[in-house]
């Protein structure tokens, strides 16, 4: 395997493992929960679902041949009214992560060098596709947070549970 195939299979890995804590964060919401804010400045976990599948609609719809910020998103309004129900909020969210792997699959090793824009601005494709998982680290690292300050005790640590490392390590490392 070369170093991009590499790159692209270590890429996907993450990206589903950023997904899979969503989703796993999903699970454990009621219907009323996905709505609730902290404060009325604050993103609840259904207007930040809302912003992630508009960016990954804009940005990895024809990836390769047009700039990410296309002209129909309209970004302002991802912030605004929050979803209507959870299984919206959830099929906006699948919607959004199926475009990004279907794009992601389409590149190939000769795409490698080619430079695509976001936002009028040039981007190598390692480049691009670093910026979308920093992004969405960032955006699902709240979503954790915010369903963990909503479910408090009954939390279930969608990751390796606070105290839980050395029986992590054991199950990894086979020790006893």
């Amino acid at each position: 395997m070369n170093f991009f195939e590499n790159y692209l299979k270590s890429v996907v890995f993450e990206f589903r493992r950023y997904k899979t804590l969503g989703d796993k964060s999903f699970a454990q919401l009621e219907e009323d929960e996905i709505t609730w804010r902290k404060g009325s400045d604050d993103n609840s976990i259904s207007q930040i679902v809302k912003h992630l599948s508009g960016n990954m609609l804009s940005r990895w719809t024809n990836f390769l041949t047009e700039d990410g910020e296309k002209p129909w998103r309209n970004r302002e309004q991802e912030f605004q009214q929050p979803y209507g129900s959870k299984q919206e909020m959830i099929v906006a969210w699948e919607k959004g992560w199926t475009c990004l792997f279907n794009a992601i699959e389409s590149i190939s090793e000769q795409d490698y060098y080619r430079l695509i824009k976001i936002r009028n601005e040039e981007h190598t494709i390692v480049e691009a596709i670093n910026r979308q998982l920093a992004h969405y680290a960032n955006h699902v690292g709240q979503i954790v947070l915010l369903a963990k300050m909503i479910k408090g005790t009954s939390w279930q640590s969608p990751s390796i549970p606070k105290g839980g490392s050395e029986d992590f390590n054991k199950q990894k490392f086979g020790n006893s």
